[in-house]
């Protein structure tokens, strides 16, 4: 199947993460072949590698950890500076802090710079993206 026909790119690279870990499986005539995608999927419980390799809630742990550190701490001025160079032609690459925002638009989430501000409000957010379907 080729890429425009539906398989998406986090689908192919996670299939050959977990050929690499799983390696190859040796035929009874005692040839070696690669593992088939219903033999991964029986290894590691039809689990949704891709969803667990984004981690949302920890990428949303992460931003509320930040937005409390005071203004001074480097990861938050890297987080909040903004780039005064001229850009190159094309569309401009995507920053972090923009998927994670995507992801709290999904999720019905406003004024979610305040909300980061509240840990326990915080946490309940992050448990939330672990478990939304939309993301």
């Amino acid at each position: 199947m080729r890429y425009s026909q539906g398989i998406g790119w986090g689908v192919i690279f996670e299939r050959r993460i977990l050929r690499e870990i799983f390696g190859p499986m040796q035929n009874e005539d005692g040839s070696w072949r690669i593992r088939m995608n219903y033999e991964l999927n029986e290894l590691i419980g039809n689990a949704d590698i891709v969803r667990f390799i984004k981690k949302k809630k920890s990428r949303m742990a992460w931003l509320g950890h930040v937005m409390r550190m005071d203004d001074k701490r480097t990861p938050k001025r890297i987080l909040q500076w903004k780039s005064m160079s001229t850009r190159t032609r094309g569309r401009p690459r995507k920053r972090w802090i923009a998927g994670i925002e995507e992801d709290l638009q999904i999720m019905g989430v406003r004024r979610w710079k305040k909300q980061c501000e509240e840990r326990a409000q915080w946490k309940k957010i992050t448990e939330k993206a672990k478990t939304h379907s939309g993301l």
